[in-house]
C-alpha cells in the first residue's frame, strides 16, 4: 500500500521516444560486447511478469545476454535482498515501493543510477522525486497509484455524487442505518486520513529549501491536522462508519460492505479494480472529493520502480535494462498487460490508457497528491499516527491530545533510531 503533475504535448512523443532510445540498449557498443554471455536476474512483482516479457526478449536479443525473471511480492523484495544480495543469489534489477527507497539506500542495498536528465524528464515530477535521496537517483518509475473514490452505480448515480467530503457526511446521515452505509473510508489509518488532514494544512514532514524532507519538522499535530482529524471523528461519532472498519480487519470489512452492495462509496485504490469487477459490482471510479475550504482531498502517490541492486556484478548492464524496461514504449506495453498506470508524462493523455476509468481517476487525483515520504524516518510515523487515529475513531481521545502524543512518540523514535541525521 503505501503512492503528480501530468502534462504533455502529443507532438513531443516521437522526440521523447527517440531521446530515450538513444539512452537505451543501443547506446553503447562496448557495453554490448562486454556483456555478451552474461545473465541478469530481474525480480518482478507477482503476476506482473507478462508486462515485461516482450521487453526482456528484445533486450536479450540486442545484448546477447540472458535475463531471468523471478516473481516476488514487490513490497517484500527489499527484505529478500538483505539476505540474498550478500549471498550472491539476489537480483540485478528489482522492483519496490518508492517509500522504501530511503531505507534501502541507508542500508547500502541500492546502486545509484547515472541517467541523463532527458531520460529523467520523461517521468512525472512526483514519481521521479520518489526515487531521489540526497539529490541522487536510485531508480526509475514503472507505475503510479493513488487512492480514488469507488461508488456503486446501483445505489448512487454519477450526477448524484456529493462534491465535498462534508456533503458525503450529509448524504451518509440520510442513508446509514447500521446495516447499510453511505460513504466509508479507513480514516483510522494515516495513509487514508492524511487526505483530509493535509487539506487543512497538516503534513508528515516539512521540507528544506532544496526540497528534501526535514524529519525534525513533523506536522501531524499542527492546527490543520487537528481540524482534519476532528472532521474525521464526526463520521465515527455519529455512527456513519461501522465499528468493524477500525483496526487490522477494517480493510476486509470495508471491501466486503462495498462488494455486498451495502456501501454507496468507499475510498480504495486501483489494486481493487479486478476484485470489484469479479464481484459483479456496477461501480464507477473518480477522484477524491473536495473539502469545504475548496481544496481537493489529497492522497499519497505510491510509486513502483525499477532499481539496481548494490550487489549486482553487472551494474552497468543492469542500469541499461532498468532504463529500457521503464521507457515510454515498454511502459505503455506494460500498462496494456497489467493495467498499472505508467509514470511517463507523455502517456498521461494517451487514448489507449485514458479510456480506462481507473487510469483517468488516478491521473486526475495525482494532480492533488504527494509522494509518500521516502526517508527512513517515515517508518517511525506509521504506527504512532495509526494508534492516535484509532483513539480518535473510538472516541477515547480528542484529536489534539491524540495527535500531540503521536508526534511526541514519533520524534522520540526518530531521535533514538536516526540520531545521526
Amino acid at each position: 500500500m503505501k503512492m503528480a503533475k501530468k502534462s504533455s504535448v502529443f507532438m513531443l512523443c516521437a522526440a521523447v521516444s527517440l531521446s530515450l532510445a538513444a539512452c537505451g540498449p543501443k547506446e553503447s557498443n562496448s557495453a554490448k560486447s562486454s556483456s555478451k554471455g552474461s545473465e541478469l536476474v530481474v525480480w518482478e512483482d507477482k503476476e506482473k511478469s507478462i508486462g515485461i516479457k516482450d521487453a526482456v526478449a528484445a533486450f536479450e536479443k540486442e545484448h546477447d545476454v540472458k535475463v531471468k525473471i523471478v516473481e516476488k511480492p514487490y513490497a517484500k523484495q527489499i527484505e529478500d535482498l538483505r539476505m540474498d544480495g550478500p549471498a550472491g543469489t539476489g537480483p540485478d534489477v528489482l522492483t519496490m515501493p518508492g517509500d522504501q527507497i530511503g531505507t534501502a539506500v541507508t542500508e547500502g542495498l541500492l546502486k545509484e543510477l547515472h541517467v541523463k536528465k532527458d531520460v529523467q524528464s520523461l517521468y512525472t515530477d512526483a514519481s521521479i522525486q520518489s526515487q531521489m535521496v540526497d539529490q541522487k537517483l536510485y531508480g526509475l518509475p514503472k507505475a503510479v497509484e493513488t487512492t480514488v473514490l469507488f461508488y456503486n452505480k446501483d445505489l448512487i448515480s454519477e450526477k448524484e455524487l456529493p462534491k465535498t467530503l462534508e456533503e458525503w457526511y450529509d448524504y451518509s446521515k440520510k442513508t446509514a442505518d447500521g446495516s447499510k452505509f453511505g460513504f466509508l473510508a479507513l480514516f483510522d489509518q494515516i495513509y487514508y486520513a492524511e487526505s483530509v488532514m493535509s487539506g487543512y494544512g497538516g503534513y508528515i514532514f516539512g521540507k528544506d529549501k532544496d526540497g528534501s524532507y526535514n524529519p525534525s519538522d513533523i506536522g501531524i499535530n499542527n492546527e490543520g491536522a487537528v481540524k482534519g482529524a476532528a472532521l474525521i471523528q464526526k463520521f465515527y461519532k455519529d455512527g456513519l462508519f461501522p465499528a468493524g472498519i477500525i483496526g487490522e480487519q477494517g480493510i476486509n470489512v470495508l471491501e466486503s460492505l462495498f462488494t455486498e452492495g451495502k456501501a454507496a462509496a468507499i475510498i480504495s485504490g486501483p489494486w481493487n479494480v479486478e476484485a470489484f469487477s469479479k464481484a459483479g459490482i456496477n461501480y464507477g471510479i473518480t477522484k477524491l472529493p473536495k473539502l469545504e475550504n475548496g481544496k481537493n482531498m489529497s492522497s499519497f502517490i505510491g510509486v513502483k520502480s525499477y532499481n539496481v541492486s548494490a550487489f549486482s556484478k553487472n551494474a552497468e548492464l543492469a542500469q541499461e535494462l532498468a532504463v529500457f524496461l521503464a521507457n515510454e514504449k515498454n511502459s505503455k506495453t506494460r500498462y496494456e498487460e497489467t493495467k498499472e498506470v505508467p509514470a511517463v508524462k507523455s502517456l498521461a493523455n494517451d487514448p489507449a490508457i485514458m479510456k480506462s476509468e481507473a487510469a483517468r481517476a488516478v491521473t486526475e487525483q495525482s494532480r492533488f497528491s504527494e509522494p509518500t515520504p521516502n526517508i527512513p524516518e517515515m517508518n517511525e510515523i506509521w504506527t504512532p499516527a495509526d494508534s492516535a487515529l484509532q483513539t480518535v475513531a473510538t472516541g477515547k481521545a480528542d484529536p489534539k491530545q491524540a495527535l500531540d502524543q503521536a508526534a511526541e512518540t514519533a520524534k522520540g523514535q526518530i531521535k533514538a533510531k536516526h540520531s545521526g541525521k
